[in-house]
């Protein structure tokens, strides 16, 4: 069932895709993705209540990793959307103000959970059964959300902690973009149509579309700034380092889709060029 739910998720992350490479309004952004990220939430609450779980690892896993990793995304929308509505449209100075008033509201929620958060952070799972099994509605483990006592079917003392500490993630390293770009301004109106003044003296020998199919790989992990960073961003900082004009990237990233067989042909590459070098050097 795990599998399932990793499929959906990617298809939400697919539709997300779309949506930022065509935006341009954060706040409706914002709207479309909350309403898609909804959907998705109801549809593997059905698969849940429906085929439910083969066992309490993957009980933990779902409510651990899978169900966090789409509500936070409804997380991050719904606060991006209440932020950015009352951002004022002001001076540079009187924005980063605000912006860094969010940041401290943001913070604070991560020192009220403090004790959790550690947990969290260090990768622990020792508390994993009271944390995210359902039926362990124990007080005294300092819950900061009732949604498990209402919905106790779908949720457990601590699975909208963490993907609340994820979307705060989100936000912080946002709102961080937001406040560079506009102190980068005041010193340069250029910083953010030309952010790299050096040239690299890399440059990609490869196909352009094993590039891009490495780019979404990356985007599609979450590795890069907690996986907020913009595909646009990413394809432009590759183009500088490479030394390559990747084009419409979207478009080759659809025909990646479209592949019939080995749809991850470059990423198996990379593995098997790792794996046979590891296998040399122990020779």
């Amino acid at each position: 069932m795990i599998s399932k739910f990793n499929k959906i998720l990617a298809e939400l992350n697919d539709k997300i895709f779309t949506f930022e490479s065509e935006a341009t309004d954060v706040l409706q952004l914002s709207e479309k993705c909350i309403k898609v990220v909804k959907d998705t939430l109801e549809a593997i609450r059905e698969i849940v209540l429906e085929e439910d779980f083969k066992n309490t690892q993957d009980e933990i896993e779902f409510f651990k990793t899978v169900k966090p990793k789409v509500y936070s995304k409804l997380i991050y929308y719904a606060k991006l959307f209440g932020i950015e509505s009352k951002r004022p449209r002001g001076s540079s100075k009187s924005q980063i103000y605000y912006l860094n008033e969010q940041i401290e509201k943001l913070q604070v929620y991560f020192n009220d959970n403090l004790e959790f958060y550690h947990y969290y952070r260090r990768g622990l799972n020792t508390l994993d059964k009271n944390y995210y099994v359902r039926g362990k509605s124990n007080i005294r483990l300092f819950p900061d959300t009732f949604h498990f006592f209402t919905d106790k079917k779908f949720a457990t003392s601590h699975d909208s902690t963490v993907a609340t500490i994820m979307a705060y993630d989100m936000l912080i390293i946002y709102l961080k973009k937001e406040i560079d770009t506009l102190e980068n301004n005041n010193f340069n109106m250029e910083a953010t149509v030309q952010p790299f003044s050096k040239r690299s003296n890399l440059y990609w020998t490869g196909s352009k579309t094993d590039l891009i199919e490495l780019i979404y790989a990356l985007h599609s992990s979450g590795v890069i700034n907690s996986g907020t960073a913009d595909i646009k961003e990413m394809a432009v900082a590759c183009e500088h380092i490479f030394n390559v004009d990747l084009g419409h990237y979207y478009h080759t990233f659809i025909e990646l889709k479209s592949r019939k067989t080995n749809r991850t042909k470059f990423i198996d590459q990379l593995r098997e060029a790792l794996i046979k070098r590891m296998e040399e050097s122990e020779e």
